[in-house]
């Protein structure tokens, strides 16, 4: 975050960089900057004749270079904005000579998702120098929740944290689908709003009741008929609950479970730590844990992997997901 607001802060007080090359696994940031200098180096009245959006699949290296090079019509500065940079992967080499000497009236920004460049090159290592290299790198699922909470703050808004823990398990990590669903949230909800369980079943389509966030709530504390009725929810509804997804986030809560048992120190501030969850969440694996000593969560995580490979085709052909399910909560609850 410090090296986008140190970005944002260049454009904002006039002085951008000459090059801006923006990779990574992670979209969301690419646009975010991409979008911020398209929008904020020029004013309307310049962008006419000095910003144009190339695209990595209709141009090519000496394009870019051409345009780069041509000088600003009425204009301090000219922006060519190079989207879907990573079409170019095989020739982006080539910007070599142009990074090594840019031409100083233009901010050139390469969109490269999906992919980094190879930091050993010359290319990289040029516009590294000259912090012009940003990487956006995905999130791990246990930093989206801090991540969702952070940007409606900003906002002026704060959400429950299993209204996030809701998003996350739906959205997964992709931040871009995220923010569009808070964004439709916010537009519907007043300044200062704290986003609830509610509010994303009614908006989004995500049930406050029959969730993973749920299911996993349930098989913690050894709930089997309300954990039954979730699996059996699922399996009306696979396209919208993957079995995959409800075996994976399982195998992660026990997981973490096992971890929990070999603490030392089982306050709720270094369990959050140390098993990287909300504090709100503590509570869970303090009940889980009376419920399921280390032995019966060693073997559960071996019934989680047996279900994966089920899950897959191995060892029960056509078996249908809901049947899957139910055996492996039943495995894990007796």
């Amino acid at each position: 975050m410090n090296r986008i607001n140190q970005i944002v802060e260049d454009i904002s007080s006039g002085n951008p960089k000459p090059i801006y090359f923006l990779m990574g696994e992670e979209a969301f940031y690419i646009d975010k900057i991409s979008n911020f200098i398209e929008n904020n180096v020029l004013n309307e009245e310049e962008k006419g004749f000095n910003q144009m959006v190339l695209y990595g699949r209709d141009v090519t290296i000496e394009d870019i270079i051409s345009n780069a090079k041509r000088y600003p019509m009425m204009s301090e500065k000219q922006v060519v904005i190079v989207k879907e940079a990573q079409d170019l992967s095989r020739t982006i080499e080539k910007l070599v000579s142009y990074a090594e000497n840019p031409q100083p009236s233009t901010v050139l920004v390469l969109c490269y998702k999906y992919k980094t460049l190879d930091k050993r090159k010359k290319l990289a290592k040029i516009i590294a120098k000259n912090d012009c290299l940003f990487e956006s790198k995905k999130l791990y699922e246990n930093q989206v929740g801090d991540w969702i909470s952070n940007e409606l703050a900003d906002k002026g808004y704060k959400i429950e944290p299993k209204a996030g823990q809701m998003l996350v398990e739906f959205l997964g990590t992709n931040l871009s689908k995220i923010n569009n669903e808070l964004e439709k949230l916010i537009l519907i909800l007043p300044k200062k709003s704290t986003i609830t369980a509610l509010h994303i079943e009614e908006n989004i389509g995500i049930s406050k009741d029959f969730n993973n966030f749920e299911l996993r709530k349930a098989v913690g504390e050894k709930k089997i008929v309300k954990a039954n009725q979730i699996a059996n929810y699922f399996a009306q509804n696979p396209k919208n609950n993957p079995l995959i997804m409800s075996i994976s986030l399982l195998n992660s809560f026990f997981t973490q479970l096992l971890l929990y048992h070999g603490l030392k120190d089982k306050g709720r501030i270094n369990v959050s730590k140390m098993l990287r969850v909300n504090p709100y969440f503590v509570a869970e694996y303090e009940s889980a844990a009376r419920n399921y000593p280390m032995r019966k969560v060693a073997q559960i995580i071996s019934y989680l992997r047996e279900a994966d490979l089920k899950s897959k085709g191995v060892g029960a052909s056509n078996l249908p997901s809901g049947d899957i399910l139910r055996e492996l909560l039943f495995k894990i609850m007796h």
